[in-house]
């Protein structure tokens, strides 16, 4: 999840004149694909309610998300090079209309503000997981990983294996994470259950 603060202002008045004119889609289990690689490029996609997994094109994990949130504001004016899927982590509500649509109304609506500021929040995001992840070691990428998860919601903790959202997100090895992981939990720097993230007592800055 995403520490920074949304601009739910800026969303609210970008999702009243998308709304008008989007697809609307609802997926009732999760692991159901929202977006398909072909589509993300195509296509802009609000989630109003749910949360998502957007996953680029060689199967790494980038993040997950809660709604509400919007995928391709941009491209409209610049395609994405990569592929990415958009995957449901639980029901998922929302919709989707062209890319080129999406920029239309925007100029129509003068709402170039509204998406320059939702578009300057998701660099921002990206940005924080590049520090946390990029010139780092292995324990630094699964400590950095484990505070992020820590800060969601229990609801979405309790969906989340946290072996697999650690190896997907860093590519570090599941023997390696495996190893890490029990070396804390011996410690009693972490609690798990089933897989799943408790708490954190205390992460040590080295390993």
């Amino acid at each position: 999840m995403l520490s920074l603060s949304k601009p739910l202002q800026e969303f609210s008045k970008l999702d009243k004149c998308l709304s008008k004119h989007g697809t609307r889609f609802e997926f009732v289990n999760d692991k159901e694909i929202i977006c398909s690689p072909d589509e993300s490029s195509t296509h802009t996609f609000v989630i109003l309610e749910g949360v998502v997994s957007l996953i680029r094109g060689d199967k790494v994990l980038i993040g997950i998300v809660q709604a509400p949130f919007i995928f391709g504001l941009a491209d409209g004016v610049a395609k994405k090079e990569a592929q990415y899927k958009l995957i449901a982590e639980s029901g998922c509500i929302g919709y989707r209309l062209s890319s080129s649509q999406t920029l239309a109304i925007i100029e129509q609506n003068q709402l170039w503000r509204e998406a320059f500021c939702w578009l300057a929040w998701k660099s921002q995001v990206l940005e924080l997981r590049d520090r946390q992840l990029i010139g780092n070691n292995s324990y630094d990428q699964i400590r950095a990983t484990l505070i992020t998860m820590i800060e969601w919601d229990e609801e979405l903790r309790s969906r989340i294996g946290v072996m697999n959202y650690i190896h997907q997100r860093t590519r570090v090895s599941r023997s390696v994470v495996a190893e890490v992981l029990a070396a804390l939990r011996k410690g009693n720097y972490i609690e798990m259950n089933k897989g799943k993230l408790i708490s954190i007592n205390r992460l040590p800055s080295e390993y």
